[in-house]
């Protein structure tokens, strides 16, 4: 097999000859499938025991903390040993609950991150599922979410918990317009819905510099939305333990809880992955116009390394933003929402139609 850290797209053909050799043409296509998502499974649980170890660290570093330090080297083998007491806790099903919509909501909510994943490209040739319609599938299978949210809080019967759901449905449906249109602006630019294409737009360039100045506001509403999409800090009223203790899981325990927990984290990297891809270049390398060393130098880094570089930066901006402001009423979320985010996103989506229409982008 061929293997070079610049294209994978070698390697990914050896393996699928590979497995058409030895298996039948059917056989081959479900192996196929089940070594990829068995990758994506690892993948995953891997990225949730990091970020949450991360985000306690950058919690602790803005608060002037040193966060957990007791279990491992800096403690970080904290987060494995709270997955353990999770896996081995029981969980708990309240006596007047809806038992099958109280369980299923919580494999909702990871089927929703799990879809939208498999699009996201990670290097050139690294790319599970390369649909022409890419932007428009990821929003639209990361929504299903939001209907696991309020199976929780309905099934539970909890009145704080369906406050929490239907607290978290009010603001997914709301900011999910202006996520939708802030993509859509770059877009406009790109010409295509296709990942993979949007990505080589901006080989002699990221859109967030081409873009000129409605790229710039595009990414700042996109990561605002998103955030608030994601029920993330300031915008977690969803589970504002001040008021009403969890929220839309209030009442899970164990594994079920740990779902819940972990599909905050995989839509975090998700929303960061996005933003990689559409705003700065996905996998591509920073070059700077003539400077021929200097963009050399740029192009020796293998692309795998210059994606997670870019979504790292975007992670520890989220996290920023979580860690500095305080929560908002719900009435001043949907406010920011509706009375400036959403007409300040069709302006700029106006004045993106009018750059692109003149040429006047980068």
């Amino acid at each position: 097999m061929n293997f070079n850290i610049y294209d994978f797209t070698d390697f990914v053909t050896s393996v699928s000859n590979w497995l058409n050799e030895i298996l039948s043409p059917e056989l081959a296509v479900i192996t196929g499938m089940a070594i990829i998502g068995i990758i994506f499974l690892l993948f995953i649980a891997l990225l949730g025991l990091s970020l949450v170890y991360i985000e306690r660290k950058v919690c602790a570093f803005f608060q002037q903390r040193l966060g957990p330090m007791r279990v491992g080297f800096w403690g970080t083998a904290q987060t494995i040993a709270d997955i353990i007491k999770l896996i081995f806790k029981e969980p708990l099903v309240t006596k007047n609950a809806d038992k099958f919509l109280f369980n299923l909501a919580a494999f909702i909510v990871m089927i929703a991150p799990l879809l939208a994943i498999a699009a996201v490209p990670f290097a050139k040739g690294l790319h599970v599922l390369d649909f022409d319609i890419g932007i428009f599938y990821v929003t639209a299978v990361s929504s299903i979410g939001v209907t696991g949210i309020l199976l929780a809080g309905w099934s539970s019967n909890n009145k704080y918990s369906l406050i929490g759901a239907m607290r978290s449905g009010a603001q997914i449906v709301s900011y999910e317009l202006s996520v939708g249109l802030s993509l859509l602006t770059i877009i406009i630019l790109t010409g295509s819905l296709q990942l993979s294409e949007i990505v080589n737009s901006q080989s002699d360039g990221w859109w967030i510099f081409k873009g000129n100045i409605p790229a710039v506001i595009a990414f700042i509403i996109f990561i605002i939305a998103s955030t608030a999409e994601s029920n993330r800090g300031p915008f977690d009223l969803a589970e504002a333990e001040s008021e009403i203790t969890a929220g839309f899981h209030t009442e899970y325990s164990g594994i079920k809880f740990a779902f819940f927990f972990l599909s905050e984290y995989v839509n975090l990297f998700i929303i960061a992955a996005i933003g990689t891809t559409v705003f700065f270049g996905g996998w591509m390398p920073l070059h700077l116009g003539n400077l021929t060393f200097f963009n050399n130098i740029m192009d020796f880094i293998p692309p795998l390394i210059w994606f997670f570089m870019k979504v790292a930066a975007l992670l520890f901006l989220i996290m920023w933003f979580k860690w500095t402001f305080p929560r908002l009423r719900i009435d001043q979320m949907l406010t920011l929402e509706w009375k400036y985010l959403l007409p300040l996103n069709l302006m700029n989506l106006m004045l993106m139609s009018i750059v692109s229409l003149n040429g006047w982008h980068f």
